[in-house]
């Protein structure tokens, strides 16, 4: 491993940041990050593209469910969305500019980018994202579901670390897009001689897969695993895992 994906994988992910909705912390903003920052744990968070083609730190792909606003993220300035807040706390929306200033490399970061599945895979998104991660001094890494994304990054800056976030893509809605041959090849990660992802994020309740388990035994691609939120699957994390992305606990003060 580089020196920066070794830090990355140090230490256990907080996903979206250390966050508990129930007092008023929600996921992916300022306070969940340096909630996280304070407990040294490496932080995974999720962007999205804004009309004007910036990255907001946000999860979802419509405002209602967090913030005092409504619509697609993709069809709103930056400008605008910014200056709206959360339902609950005092957090505000942000971007991945601002995310970086306040981290300032105490931390590893891991950055999603959040798919829109078009045609072009989002390119000049993925770059400027990658840009930005180019220019950040600290560990950072970017990942997707998208194996277009990835592909667009290895071509724009294949120095910038690179994962492919996968699960066993069952059928349902996440995969409506996707026939069974389409579905097994995203299950395998059979797209690698292509993206030459740097690690795999697998889904835990879908792990050992052959897959992701091949390869991280013979080629040595580090496996972390999303979401983890119980003790089996903890358990399930460390066998068949280099490490995790965690959620709803703190894991230096879980019982092992």
């Amino acid at each position: 491993m580089t020196p920066d994906l070794e830090a990355i994988f140090a230490r256990p992910i907080a996903h979206r940041g250390f966050h508990n909705a129930d007092d008023g912390i929600i996921e992916n903003t300022p306070t969940a990050i340096r909630n996280a920052m304070d407990r040294n744990f490496a932080i995974e968070v999720d962007v999205q593209e804004t009309a004007d083609g910036e990255a907001l730190v946000f999860h979802d792909y419509t405002l209602d469910r967090l913030v005092d606003g409504g619509g697609r993220v993709i069809e709103q300035n930056s400008a605008d969305l910014v200056l709206l807040s959360m339902k609950t706390g005092t957090d505000r929306l942000w971007l991945l500019r601002d995310l970086f200033d306040l981290v300032d490399g105490k931390v590893p970061l891991v950055i999603e980018i959040k798919s829109l599945m078009r045609r072009d895979a989002q390119g000049d998104f993925v770059r400027h994202v990658c840009d930005q991660i180019a220019a950040y001094k600290g560990p950072a890494c970017l990942k997707s579901f998208d194996p277009d994304m990835l592909s667009h990054a290895r071509a724009h800056r294949p120095d910038v670390l690179r994962g492919i976030v996968a699960d066993g893509a069952a059928p349902g809605p996440d995969y409506a897009r996707c026939g069974r041959v389409d579905r097994f090849i995203l299950r395998h990660i059979l797209h690698a001689p292509r993206t030459r992802p740097h690690f795999i994020s697998y889904g835990v309740k879908d792990l050992p897969k052959a897959g992701p388990s091949l390869l991280r035994r013979l080629f040595h691609v580090p496996l972390m695993c999303w979401t983890v939120r119980t003790r089996e699957q903890r358990e399930r994390a460390r066998l068949f895992a280099d490490q995790m992305v965690f959620e709803g606990f703190d894991p230096d003060q879980a019982p092992d």
